[in-house]
C-alpha cells in the first residue's frame, strides 16, 4: 500500500518545481493517509470508519491527523487531487499546432495503469454513491478549474477571466471528471482494462463535448 501511494505521489509533482524537503515529508504523510481512509472506507463503508481508525493505521495520533484534515472524508483529497494533476502536468506537453483531441489520440493510446491507480479507481467508484466523499471529488475539480483556465489563457494568448475561456476549462474539467468515473465503472467490471483504456473514455467524453450543445 506505500508503494502504492508513493508512486501517486511521485506521479503527481513530476511535472512540479521540486519541493523542500519538509512540504515533501508533509505530502508523503497526507497521501499515506489518504491512501489508508480509502482502504478503511472500502473495508468498513465511510460511515463505519472513524478519523481515529485512519490515525492509528497510519501510526500518527489522531491530533496529527486532524491538524492535516478538518474530516476524516476530506482525507482522500491528496488522491483525487493528484490525479486531476498529472492529467493538467500531462496537457502542458499539448503542442501549440495539435488540436485536443489530436493529441489525446497520440499521447494516451498505450500504457500501463501506474501502481496506485487501483486506489484512486476505487475511491472514484465511492464517490458515485457516498454524499460525502462526492462533494471532496466535486472540491477537487473545483480547484482545478483555474489551472485549467490558466493553462488554456497561455495557450490562446487570452484573459483567464474571459468567459469563453471559463467555459473550455469547465469543459474540459466535466470531461475528465466524466471520463475517470466511466473508466472507474469498467476497470471494476473488468480488472485487466488496460491504461488505454482511460485515453478511450477521456476521447469519448472529449468528442461529446467538442460536438457543442445539440438541443
Amino acid at each position: 500500500m506505500h508503494e502504492a501511494q508513493t508512486a501517486i505521489y511521485a506521479g503527481a509533482v513530476q511535472a512540479e518545481a521540486r519541493p523542500s524537503l519538509a512540504e515533501r515529508r508533509k505530502e508523503t504523510l497526507r497521501f499515506e493517509i489518504a491512501t489508508e481512509a480509502v482502504r478503511l472506507f472500502a473495508a468498513h463503508g465511510v460511515t463505519g470508519t472513524t478519523g481515529e481508525q485512519i490515525a492509528r493505521a497510519v501510526g500518527i495520533s489522531s491530533r496529527t491527523l486532524w491538524r492535516h484534515f478538518p474530516t476524516k472524508e476530506s482525507c482522500v483529497l491528496p488522491l483525487l487531487s493528484a490525479g486531476l494533476d498529472v492529467a493538467v502536468a500531462h496537457l502542458r506537453r499539448w503542442p501549440a499546432d495539435m488540436s485536443l483531441l489530436d493529441f489525446v489520440t497520440r499521447s494516451l493510446r498505450a500504457g500501463e495503469l501506474p501502481a496506485g491507480a487501483p486506489v484512486i479507481l476505487d475511491l472514484i467508484r465511492m464517490t458515485t454513491t457516498d454524499p460525502a466523499l462526492r462533494a471532496v471529488w466535486l472540491q477537487a475539480h473545483d480547484e482545478a478549474l483555474p489551472v485549467l483556465a490558466r493553462l488554456l489563457a497561455e495557450r490562446s494568448g487570452g484573459s483567464v477571466g474571459d468567459l469563453r475561456t471559463r467555459v473550455h476549462a469547465a469543459t474540459i474539467n466535466g470531461a475528465l471528471r466524466a471520463a475517470s468515473e466511466d473508466f472507474a465503472r469498467r476497470y471494476a467490471e473488468e480488472p485487466e482494462a488496460a491504461g488505454s483504456e482511460i485515453a478511450t473514455c477521456l476521447l469519448a467524453a472529449l468528442r461529446a463535448a467538442s460536438e457543442g450543445l445539440p438541443y
